[in-house]
C-alpha cells in the first residue's frame, strides 16, 4: 500500500513540474525528458524504500 501512495505522490510531483515548465515556456521535448528522469528516480526510490527487508541468514 505504501508503494501505491508513493507512486501517487510521484505522479502529482511530475504533473506539477510539467505544468510549471510548460507555463515557463519550455519546449515539450524538454518537459518530456525531465518528466521521464524524475519518474525513473522516483520509481527507483519507491522500490528501495518499500521493499521487504531480507531476513538474516
Amino acid at each position: 500500500m505504501s508503494f501505491a501512495l508513493y507512486l501517487i505522490g510521484l505522479l502529482l510531483l511530475v504533473a506539477g513540474i510539467a505544468w510549471g515548465l510548460s507555463t515557463a515556456g519550455l519546449a515539450p521535448v524538454y518537459i518530456g525528458i525531465a518528466s521521464i528522469i524524475v519518474l525513473g528516480i522516483g520509481v527507483m526510490t519507491a522500490v528501495s524504500r518499500t521493499r521487504a527487508k531480507d531476513p538474516p541468514a
